[in-house]
């Protein structure tokens, strides 16, 4: 090979954990994920694409924080929190966990006061 093949394959190697990592949501059987398998949720009471979860309500329901270099895509978007961090959203709805999850695969957020529910790809 030569060298300028090297530098290209070596640079485009280092561009696929960069590109994994800023993508924190993942589809599995239609439901959305965090990275690590985890469901996600989303809450009836958001408007506007603007979370409206904090104090109490964010310790049960912890928002999915993206990466500060984070950059939407697609129907996944960013919106600011009031704390100046930035949560992933999917088709304009903030992106949560629920605690009570503890393993991939568990969904018993869904229907949770009849607010919260499985965020599903369309």
């Amino acid at each position: 090979m030569t060298r300028s093949v090297l530098a290209f394959a070596a640079v485009a190697l280092l561009a696929v954990p960069a590109l994994a990592e800023n993508m924190a949501v993942m589809e599995k059987d239609g439901v959305l994920t965090d990275a690590n398998g985890m469901t996600l949720y989303i809450f009836d009471k958001d408007e506007g694409g603007m979370s409206a979860c904090y104090d109490n309500c964010a310790v049960n329901w912890p928002p999915l924080i993206a990466a500060a270099d984070a950059v939407a895509e697609g129907e996944y978007g960013l919106t600011d929190r009031t704390d100046g961090t930035k949560q992933w959203t999917y088709d304009g709805m903030p992106l949560y966990l629920w605690i009570k999850d503890t393993k991939p695969g568990d969904m018993t957020g869904d229907g949770v006061n009849g607010v919260w529910h499985t965020a599903k790809a369309d």
